[in-house]
């Protein structure tokens, strides 16, 4: 059984937590509506309510598409090789 810290970490093993997570640790789909959802280009996958991310900085622009993540380590990881992770969303 998983302890309460690894629980409490956020998708990308960082300490950052998700922003649009409620106190339960589970992700926040509700956020701003069907079209304020869409999903992490790094952790393919993963809803991210559009507003909450772009509330906290969890975004980049790349090519003329902005691009929202689910965790703070994702941004890094994108800025590493957005082409890649951008290809995730075609």
């Amino acid at each position: 059984m998983a302890n309460d810290t690894q629980a409490a970490s956020s998708c990308c093993s960082t300490s950052s937590s998700n922003p649009a997570a409620t106190s339960t640790g589970h992700d926040n789909l509700l956020g701003g509506g069907a079209d304020d959802l869409t999903t992490c280009p790094v952790m393919v996958g993963s809803p991210v309510s559009k507003q909450a991310a772009e509330s906290v900085g969890l975004f980049r622009d790349f090519e003329g598409q902005r691009y929202y993540f689910c965790c703070a380590g994702c941004g890094p990881a994108f800025d590493a090789d957005p082409a890649k992770f951008a290809a995730n969303m075609a």
